[in-house]
């Protein structure tokens, strides 16, 4: 069997247990849209089965995921994060998924290591522990103990994972495909640009030497803040399947009685822990896109201990600049140019109707009119606004549904260790710093250099542009296309209109020259054919009068 027919064996396989887990969970409907419903025959009674089980469909979707394996698993916690696309009960059970599995054996990690780092186990490590810290999806982790004595974790991807990630993903590229063609949704949102935003994050994730580098950016970035502890990566014992970084003890910050044991003040962690954050965000740019709680640790010592890199997120300028946008567009309650900033932030496929936005938008700031920024929860700011960009079939970047989901997971952080905590508060300097550089000398004298440049540059050219423009115009050399993408029924419905009125004109003129000859030409036994050119005459009408009745009905069905 070749290669090629080998592969198409394996995808028929794979797809039909995609397709049996979704119908054993009631989501046949999927399978359908997704053309993968000759793949099980017996999906209805599966699902009528799954249906009496009383499990919400978000459930069902959740569970289904986990059955599927990894990369459905990492698809759920992506789709977990986008708001703009999926209602509030999908997203709070999809920030359920746990992503575990069974661990593997320790003689199969032994050959996996040693592979990689071509040396025997106990040649690089003093000590490794043949029982699993941690045993996720796409890599299983051990706690280790290097030749100086320096207490490590090891984490090593799972064997063959990399070729089950590759080949769903080939499979999700062929189901957004098919469902762009059959599901408006799909279309709506392009679904096919979505999979390979997808499967890109997804294969830097499977890479250890990013998540590596992305650590030792982080420590770069806070090299002068002694409060956050980023662990060291030993990059002799690392490679893009194995990952050895310095191991962080602490206590997990979502363990409140040990805290509070401690003698740990919660409400200034709470705010440290932001400001870590938004840091990131708005300082740098670059930020940390999974701060769930497990991935916080409060030393000893009292520093905060950060781990696990795999997911990150990026802001450049120009999307620092737009949210500033937003921020000065909702101090002044101005619903126009905020229009103008959530179009620039997010995508769509079709025309907007940015009266309505406006209408919703304005409606929106009248709910927060007069309230102090501390009052307000940031959180439910933002789904307010998810709720306005799905009615508008709007949806942001994947580094901007990042950035947000952040920002709610940092505020539901600080909220769990201090109940009187506002994130609104902590974020004003920063909000105010990115206004405030946007209007500064530092931001605008690089534009304006640019801006000279490009505008000498045109004074330049514009002569000879506009010489050679007035020689096409002299031959006939100059066209001027149009693409007329969307006039088809417009100038259909104008083609039928114009038709009726040249019929109505038509029969008009003939009945009205019919009436002027019988009144000047009477030849003898002119009665008679007055009566029966009044009947042919009568008949004309009728049968224009119902013709354009039913033509008109039909349109308004149309």
């Amino acid at each position: 069997m070749s290669v090629m027919n080998l592969r198409k064996e394996l995808h028929l396989t794979r797809s039909a247990e995609i397709s049996g887990v979704l119908a054993r969970h009631g989501l046949d409907y999927l399978a359908g849209t997704l053309g993968l419903e000759q793949f099980a025959p017996t999906k209805k009674l599966l699902a009528q089965v799954s249906h009496k089980s009383g499990l919400t469909q978000p459930e069902h979707l959740r569970m289904a995921l986990e059955e599927m394996g990894t990369t459905f698993i990492k698809l759920g916690q992506i789709l977990s994060t986008r708001a703009d696309l999926l209602p509030p009960d999908y997203l709070i059970e999809l920030t359920k998924l746990q992503d575990s599995a069974p661990p593997v054996t320790f003689t199969a990690i032994r050959e996996e290591v040693e592979k990689e780092l071509q040396q025997p186990l106990a040649a690089e490590f003093a000590f490794f522990d043949e029982k699993p810290l941690a045993a996720a999806s796409i890599g299983q982790a051990h706690a280790a103990t290097r030749h100086d004595g320096t207490e490590v974790v090891v984490k090593i991807r799972r064997p063959g994972v990399l070729e089950q990630v590759e080949e769903d993903l080939e499979i999700l590229k062929r189901l957004a495909t098919t469902a762009t063609r059959h599901w408006k949704f799909a279309s709506r949102y392009d679904l096919i640009g979505l999979a390979q935003e997808f499967s890109d994050t997804l294969r830097s994730e499977l890479d250890y030497m990013r998540e590596g580098q992305s650590a030792e950016t982080f420590a770069k970035n806070f090299a002068n803040d002694p409060g956050l502890h980023i662990p060291r990566i030993f990059w002799d014992t690392t490679t893009t399947r194995v990952l050895t970084l310095e191991r962080i003890r602490g206590t997990k910050i979502n363990d409140l009685a040990s805290l509070d044991k401690q003698g740990i003040d919660r409400s200034a962690l709470a705010k440290y822990a932001t400001n870590v954050i938004l840091k990131m965000v708005c300082d740098d740019g670059f930020f940390h896109a999974d701060p769930h709680p497990g991935n916080f640790f409060i030393e000893a010592d009292g520093r905060i201990g950060l781990i696990d890199f795999g997911m990150i997120g990026k802001v450049d300028g120009p999307t620092q600049q737009l949210l500033a946008d937003l921020l000065v567009s909702i101090s002044k309650e101005d619903a126009d140019r905020l229009v103008d900033v959530l179009l620039e932030l997010g995508v769509t496929r079709k025309q907007v109707d940015r009266t309505l936005l406006r209408s919703d938008l304005k409606h929106l700031l009248a709910v927060y009119w007069g309230k102090q920024l501390k009052e307000v929860r940031i959180t439910s700011l933002l789904n307010d606004v998810f709720v306005i960009m799905r009615n508008h079939e709007l949806h942001l970047p994947r580094n901007l549904a990042l950035l947000i989901k952040t920002v709610m997971m940092i505020e539901g952080l600080g909220t769990n260790l201090d109940p009187d905590f506002q994130l609104a508060s902590v974020l004003s300097p920063y909000t105010e710093r990115l206004v405030l550089r946007q209007y500064s000398p530092a931001f605008w004298i690089p534009r304006l250099s640019r801006a000279s440049i490009d505008l000498a540059r045109l004074g330049v050219e514009s002569p000879q542009q506009l010489r050679r423009m007035l020689a096409a115009v002299e031959h006939g050399n100059l066209q001027i296309g149009m693409r007329p993408e969307g006039f088809g029924p417009l100038v259909d419905r104008f083609e039928r209109i114009s038709n009726r009125i040249v019929l109505g004109v038509v029969a008009a003129a003939f009945i009205n020259g019919l009436a002027v000859l019988l009144s000047v030409y009477r030849p003898p036994g002119w009665e008679q054919w007055a009566s029966v050119a009044f009947a042919f005459g009568f008949l004309c009408a009728l049968v224009l009068g119902v013709y354009l009745a039913w033509s008109i009905l039909r349109m308004k069905r149309d």
